[in-house]
């Protein structure tokens, strides 16, 4: 991780941005067992004992994700691997960061 200082901010919508571009590749590393359908990535939901693929579903051009069994869901990558990691929002946007090779702080 980075060494901030007091006025350093996280760029979640940079991170978000870079993330995007390479979401399909993220999301197959991730959630191998999900599957291209349109322009969304279906698969089981590993954070509950999601019999078959159908109700998670991430949006490849937004980043936007949903269960929709649960009513689980998120707007970005970050709050998606935040859910998938058990992670609070900024270290799962400073894990994110380092997988995309960005840096995690607003200039």
């Amino acid at each position: 991780m980075q060494s901030r200082n007091s006025t350093s901010k996280i760029d979640f919508d940079g991170i978000n941005r870079a993330a995007l571009r390479c979401l399909p590749a993220l999301l197959a590393r991730w959630l191998p067992d999900g599957r291209r359908i349109g322009h969304e990535w279906t698969a089981r939901n590993p954070q509950r004992a999601d019999q078959r693929a159908g109700s998670f579903r991430i949006n490849l051009k937004t980043g936007k994700w949903a269960d929709f069994a649960t009513q689980d869901k998120g707007g970005d990558v970050v709050s998606l691997l935040a859910y998938l990691t058990g992670e609070n929002q900024a270290d799962a946007a400073c894990t994110l960061a380092g997988i995309v090779g960005v840096d995690i702080y607003e200039h």
